[in-house]
């Protein structure tokens, strides 16, 4: 925990004094009683601090603890967000995970219906399970389905409008049917045409692309590890495909791999499906994911195939280069993200990197809104938005 956090938690006061109170509850009670002893409010918050931050003893290990017993971990994390914002919260669950093994007692619907859902928790939830006992697994949903159901309401309306912009972009003809001229556009493309005289324009190109609507113009597939670090991707991905399923303009597949391909493209109606058909952890088979994802092109030059992966290749390097270089020169539009999280690059295999990087396939990590615009470029075969960062 640190003082930045502490600070986001604080009341205002006496600039002085308040520092103090901060580095006292930063400290605890063992490194920092010298600073002063705490009351009322700030002594409460000190002894859930304490639980999951208090000093290690002199063998290593850590003193007090939320122990194993689900009650007092539910009572612990109302006291947290008694105390705390939502989003200091979430950093201190996490840290719970980490640091006390609480894992199994989130398989308790209890102690489920008092956390604070966001994208880690399920990444944790996903990860379990495979061990979530039956009693448990209609909470889990209810708690993976708020969360997905969040990331549709903050992604899918931009999403929807910039790939319908580039979807029609990428139609649009000059010698459209009566019925399919884009009056709107057609106007402004001649207004340079225009007659005061007769208080009309002379449209000399007419604009359209109304059928392209009707039709599927572009395949999408997305392939994502499933290995555990990629927890968040995957949540982010599985939003994002049941987003781009919804474009009758796009065919969308979305599969996942580890060492095995599972293809879950049937279940994009319905994110929480996909997460619950994924298995995080294992190893990671690229060459194995690309080559089912290959077999599965049709029309090359209308696909794009994003791969979603830090790049970490447990199968035959060679053979994944080989197969990205053959979609690559067969027209296929081939994007590799390291990430797809708000949290940055993860760590990844910079030799693939290069390699892919040398192929003219740029490996960067993207955050979910700048997503969109990747994909929107993509599909109209232009430079992508790359970030700084890892190339």
């Amino acid at each position: 925990m640190t003082e930045a956090t502490i600070a986001d938690a604080a009341e205002p006061a006496d600039p002085a004094a308040e520092r103090l109170r901060r580095w006292r509850l930063v400290l605890g009670a063992e490194g920092g009683g010298a600073l002063g002893t705490l009351g009322g409010r700030d002594a409460a918050m000190d002894r859930v601090l304490d639980s999951l931050y208090g000093h290690e003893s002199g063998d290593g290990a850590r003193r007090g603890g939320l122990g194993g017993s689900a009650p007092r971990v539910a009572r612990w994390l109302g006291d947290i967000r008694t105390y705390f914002p939502a989003s200091v919260v979430q950093v201190m669950q996490r840290d719970a995970v980490d640091r006390l093994g609480l894992s199994q007692l989130l398989l308790e619907p209890e102690l489920l219906e008092a956390v604070e859902a966001d994208v880690h928790l399920v990444g944790t939830l996903l990860s379990l399970n495979r061990a979530m006992p039956e009693a448990t697994r209609e909470t889990a949903r209810a708690v993976v389905r708020k969360v997905v159901e969040d990331l549709e309401k903050r992604l899918s309306q931009r999403t929807r409008a910039t790939l319908t912009g580039a979807l029609d972009r990428s139609a649009r003809t000059s010698r459209p049917r009566h019925h399919d001229i884009d009056w709107n556009r057609t106007i402004r493309a001649n207004l340079r045409h225009y007659l005061p005289e007769h208080g009309t324009v002379v449209p000399e190109r007419l604009v359209g692309h109304g059928r392209a609507a009707r039709a599927v113009t572009k395949d999408v597939i997305l392939c994502i590890d499933q290995s555990g670090s990629m927890a968040a991707s995957v949540v982010h991905a599985s939003v994002f495909g049941a987003v781009l399923a919804s474009l009758r303009s796009l065919r969308t597949r979305l599969v996942v791999f580890d060492t095995s391909v599972v293809d879950l493209t049937d279940h994009l109606p319905d994110p929480v499906d996909v997460l619950f058909g994924t298995q995080l952890g294992g190893g990671t088979d690229i060459n194995r994911a690309l080559a089912y994802c290959q077999a599965r092109i049709t029309r090359p030059a209308d696909t794009v195939v994003v791969l979603i992966s830090d790049l970490y290749e447990g199968g035959i390097r060679d053979g994944m280069l080989k197969r990205v270089a053959a979609m690559k020169a067969s027209g296929v539009q081939f994007v590799s993200l390291l990430a797809l999280s708000d949290e940055g690059a993860p760590a990844y295999d910079h030799e693939h990197a290069a390699a892919l990087a040398a192929l003219g396939v740029p490996a960067f990590a993207c955050t979910p809104d700048l997503f969109p615009e990747v994909m929107a470029a993509a599909l109209e075969k232009r430079p992508l938005p790359i970030p700084e960062g890892p190339v």
